[in-house]
């Protein structure tokens, strides 16, 4: 199985290690982004510990073969995340999902990182059909979503609910079979 992988745009995707851990405590310090943890961290913060637990999941997800978590890096600095998880090996399927770091978005990190996950994903993995979702109010992640080739499919009405508040999430899905 490849262990890395390289964009368009001559980024790097690769497995998450020990040593990320300042880097991803730093990513999830941004606003909004603990939404994006996967699960409650012990404070309000992401601290050293809990960065740690998060790549360690990310690396037992991939030993296990449930779920593939990369690393987006250019220049040996971390620009985000992407990843493939909730595989469905019975219907070919799974469900992806990328970050970025305020300093980079806008800059076609995302776009570049879901296409070669996207890629990777039909190839290696044998996957037919891959979906994503974004909250209604996230016009960025529609543009990721699009540039990336993933149709509109429809909205799920209510399905997030953040700080008490209910949010429409979008959902998209490319297939292999999408040109």
């Amino acid at each position: 199985m490849t262990t890395c992988l390289t964009t368009d745009g001559g980024l790097s995707l690769r497995p998450w290690a020990d040593s990320d851990v300042r880097a991803v405590r730093e990513a999830f310090a941004a606003p909004l982004m603990i939404r994006q943890f996967g699960s409650v961290p012990p404070g309000p913060t992401v601290d050293d510990a809990a960065a740690a637990d998060w790549i360690a999941r990310r690396t037992a997800e991939r030993a296990a073969g449930t779920g593939y978590s990369w690393a987006v890096t250019g220049d040996g600095a971390l620009l985000g995340c992407v990843a493939v998880s909730q595989l469905a090996p019975a219907h070919d399927g799974g469900w992806v999902s990328y970050w970025t770091l305020p300093a980079v978005r806008g800059r076609g990190v995302a776009r570049a990182a879901l296409r070669a996950l996207t890629a990777w994903c039909f190839t290696d993995l044998g996957l037919h059909r891959l979906e994503l979702g974004h909250r209604t109010d996230n016009p960025a992640s529609c543009r990721v979503a699009g540039a990336a080739g993933f149709a509109v499919e429809g909205v799920q009405r209510e399905k997030l609910r953040y700080d008490g508040v209910r949010h429409d999430v979008e959902l998209h899905a490319r297939l292999a079979t999408d040109r």
